[in-house]
């Protein structure tokens, strides 16, 4: 039985849903705002949100917890020192999704995810 697996799957399997998730994290973080589809960017909000919510701690275990989720030094230093200073007073919702219109090619529903 699948109780409590909400997950979206986007027909790969478990290592590359993954590796999809941290490559979309690791973009938001170094552009600040990216384009994809509409379910990816409602997925990776929740990871990207609580990567953040790890890193405003700012001790060492919180980079080295950020740092094994992402595997990128660079990035996991601008989200320590740039990126999560800013969200120290902010209680959560550190990224918006926001609808765009549909791709020509395949009619996918396409959004925009940016940090706030």
């Amino acid at each position: 039985m699948r109780h409590h697996n909400a997950n979206r799957k986007f027909g790969r399997k478990t290592d590359q849903r993954a590796a999809l998730l941290k490559s979309l994290a690791r973009e938001l973080f170094l552009h600040g705002k990216i384009t994809t589809t509409e379910a990816k960017a409602k997925e990776v909000r929740p990871f990207a949100e609580e990567l953040i919510t790890i890193a405003r701690v700012g001790d060492l275990a919180s980079k080295r917890l950020v740092a094994s989720r992402l595997s990128n030094n660079a990035i996991v230093k601008k989200l320590t020192d740039k990126i999560a200073p800013q969200y120290k007073d902010r209680k959560g919702g550190y990224t918006r999704v926001v609808k765009l219109p549909r791709r020509l090619s395949d009619s996918s529903k396409m959004a925009v995810i940016e940090l706030v």
